[in-house]
């Protein structure tokens, strides 16, 4: 089971975008990366061809590592660490913090 998923708020612990928060747009679980919305902006030049009608520089969100960002709880709010609790035979996600399932 993923911890991080599609959708999630996150906060950034660690590296030149620290303390920003963001939502989840994609994860990439083989690779261990996520895509976080307004996070680790990248620079591109990108020249016209058929497919791409507009040339020029482009700035984009480029996938940051798993480990520097944690998920901040829907219900105290906090970024924290999150665990699995068996609910009723359904595994959910836990928050090491308050101890909501979400």
């Amino acid at each position: 089971m993923r911890k991080v998923r599609k959708g999630d708020r996150v906060k950034v612990i660690s590296g030149d975008d620290r303390g920003k928060v963001g939502k989840v747009l994609q994860v990439f679980p083989e690779k261990g990366r996520v895509l976080v919305e307004g996070v680790n902006i990248v620079t591109k030049h990108q020249r016209p061809t058929q497919a791409v009608r507009e040339p020029g520089i482009i700035k984009r969100e480029s996938p940051v590592h798993l480990s520097k960002v944690k998920v901040i709880c829907p219900e105290c709010g906090a970024p924290s660490r999150l665990g699995v609790a068996v609910v009723e035979q359904q595994k959910l996600r836990r928050c090491k913090q308050c101890g909501a399932t979400f």
